[in-house]
């Protein structure tokens, strides 16, 4: 997973040789943001931080029983429904949503680092480089964990790739997405694709004009379920070891992403949704603390449990739920008196190659 790398936000004031006129004083419709700096962005795009706190619930769901090594093709009962439907609508549905936000977020980033820093891009490869290290250290613990690719793939693809023009980035992370899901089968070799694409989004403008776009979130949701359906029919009728049976998982992954993306920022923009943006978008905002609290307590529980090797998926979802829980309580409370996570605290001081101020100044 940033993981969470999660930034959100852009600082720093308008360059003056920007063309578009400075934004009026006063904060925004989603509030101002600190900088690691510590001075205030005009804003914090909080669709995207709910929508990364969304796809690290879904892939809670997944690590719990890779963390455990459970087992699969035993299963009997309500445990074998609950692996059936994780198999199914779960299972590659969300990782693509969380490499998206990756590549998104180091585009914010930079633009924020290129009125902070002579050198951002060392800012930036820096931030990597820390992110690969706590990668390993993860990895001890998670062996499929998503940090350590995340940032060599962000050394290699995306800070070259920033460098590209958008008339270059947009055709070229097209063609490295669709390559990487229709050639490799998608898997670690579909992260390139996915970081140019939301590097692609955030360039173009749409990352931030996405609460003014609903029309086009609705066409992309019913184009997105209307080529998922005959994927995941797909899927359930092929058999598991056929030659196609990786690509069809795929693709009904990517297309599953899509689907739950679109549909997710449209919901939260109507009045049932935004209790669901409230409790979502702390731990999106807390992604990297998250994502490395949830491997501990996993861990932690698992021998008491008796979930390593077992078939037990019921135990299995009902400890992603309480964990879940247990962070957005703790994220919502942390954040209320805290400008960043504990881990994203850390990380950005690496970055900066200095203490960043972590307390929020009194209202």
């Amino acid at each position: 997973m940033s993981t969470s790398a999660s930034e959100s936000s852009r600082a720093g004031a308008p360059r003056t040789a920007d063309p578009r006129p400075p934004r009026p004083p006063g904060p925004s419709r989603n509030g101002p943001a600190s900088t690691s700096t510590g001075g205030t962005a005009p804003r914090r795009i909080t669709e995207w931080d709910a929508l990364r706190g969304f796809a690290l619930c879904g892939i809670l769901l997944v690590n719990v029983p890779q963390i455990t090594s459970m087992l699969h093709g035993s299963e009997s009962g309500a445990s074998h429904l609950i692996s059936t439907g994780l198999g199914m609508l779960v299972e590659q549905h969300f990782y693509p949503i969380f490499a998206f936000l990756f590549g998104l977020s180091f585009s914010l980033f930079l633009e924020g680092a290129q009125q902070r820093a002579r050198r951002p891009r060392l800012m930036l490869a820096r931030r990597l480089l820390v992110l690969g290290l706590i990668g390993a250290a993860h990895h001890v613990l998670q062996p499929g964990e998503a940090l350590l690719p995340y940032a060599i793939f962000g050394l290699l693809v995306l800070l070259p790739a920033s460098w590209l023009p958008n008339r270059v980035l947009l055709p070229a992370s097209a063609l490295v997405a669709i390559a990487g899901f229709a050639a490799v089968s998608g898997g670690m070799f579909s992260i390139p694709g996915l970081f140019l694409l939301g590097l692609a989004c955030a360039r173009t403008g749409i990352a931030r004009t996405i609460d003014r776009r609903p029309g086009q979130l609705a066409a992309v949701l019913a184009v997105a379920v209307l080529l998922s359906v005959p994927a995941v029919w797909a899927q359930l009728v092929y058999p598991p070891d056929g030659p196609l049976a990786t690509r069809i998982a795929a693709a009904a992954g990517v297309l599953g992403a899509v689907a739950y993306a679109s549909a997710f920022l449209l919901l939260i923009r109507t009045r049932i949704g935004r209790p669901v943006a409230a409790l979502v978008e702390p731990l999106g905002r807390m992604a990297l603390t998250n994502y490395l609290t949830a491997t501990l307590l996993v861990v932690a529980a698992a021998g008491p449990l008796g979930l390593r090797e077992s078939t037990d998926w019921s135990t299995a979802l009902v400890l992603a739920l309480i964990v879940l829980a247990v962070q957005a309580g703790f994220s919502h409370w942390w954040l209320g008196t805290f400008r960043y996570g504990p881990a994203e605290w850390a990380l950005r001081s690496a970055t900066w190659w200095r203490l960043v101020p972590l307390r929020r100044a009194p209202a």
